[in-house]
């Protein structure tokens, strides 16, 4: 049941056009946040997904269309929002993936996944964490995944770029742990490692596994859980949206610095 207590908070979630990203804007939403939504999608796509936030509660909405791998693309982002009054919370959720062994992954791939995944989370939390600190409350979380807490094969620079938005996530929470109070709500920083989750990133490996079993996407699914997931269960994106809103409640303000998986036990074993 929604408590409101995100009225008046203005959040921006990057790569929220679909999966993980719009769950977690649906779920700010629902807690009366208003959102600045981002993806790559053509207008007619994005002025339908800006009504579904504001359906679920959002009482204000902005689409941003801005390239991640462009340093001076995010300034300008971040700038779009000035007239909003700045960011009470920020979600760095865009991603990217190529499965390729590093041997056969080139530099174009390496320096893509790299800026997205995480030269773009330096540059928005850059911008956003002083003035969250001025105002003695903010919300950094991180969509990470259990590859920034462990390493699969054919992943080396999905892996690299996790793992370090898990690493510069700890520096920015113990540089920002004084900020505000316990009453204004502090700042925090905060990765959330998802395992296997029903998104459209995880398709082309669900597709290949499926192969192995005659094209049957059910199987190719449990083989991947099997593998790896003791749960053998996979999460649904809302189930991180609430996660993402529940960090962003005032009583969550000595929880910074951590990277929380939820992974059904992949990263216990």
């Amino acid at each position: 049941m929604s408590e409101g207590y995100l009225s008046g908070r203005t959040a921006l979630v990057t790569g929220s056009t679909q999966g993980i990203g719009l769950a977690i804007a649906r779920a700010l939403a629902g807690e009366g946040a208003r959102i600045a939504l981002h993806g790559l999608i053509d207008a007619d796509d994005s002025t339908a997904i800006e009504a579904e936030i504001r359906e679920a509660g959002a009482p204000e909405t902005r689409f941003l269309n801005s390239d991640l791998r462009d340093p001076a693309a995010i300034d300008a982002m971040m700038d779009a929002l000035a007239d909003w009054g700045g960011l009470d919370i920020l979600v760095n959720n865009a991603g990217i993936q190529t499965t390729v062994s590093l041997k056969d992954a080139t530099p174009a791939i390496w320096d893509a996944i790299i800026a997205v995944n995480l030269s773009a989370a330096f540059h928005t939390m850059r911008r956003a964490l002083p003035d969250m600190a001025g105002r003695g409350f903010g919300r950094v979380a991180n969509i990470a995944s259990v590859h920034g807490l462990v390493g699969s094969v054919h992943k080396a620079p999905y892996v690299a770029a996790k793992h370090g938005l898990v690493g510069m996530s700890k520096v920015a929470a113990l540089e920002y742990a004084t900020a505000g109070s316990k009453t204004s709500g502090g700042v925090t920083i905060n990765c959330i490692c998802p395992g296997w989750t029903e998104t459209t990133l995880i398709e082309p490996q669900v597709e290949a596994r499926a192969a192995e079993f005659g094209g049957d996407r059910d199987k190719g699914i449990a083989s991947l859980l099997a593998e790896k997931q003791p749960s053998q269960r996979t999460s649904d994106p809302s189930e991180i949206g609430r996660l993402a809103a529940w960090l962003c409640h005032p009583a969550s303000h000595n929880v910074t610095g951590t990277a929380i998986p939820v992974d059904g036990g992949w990263t216990a074993q």
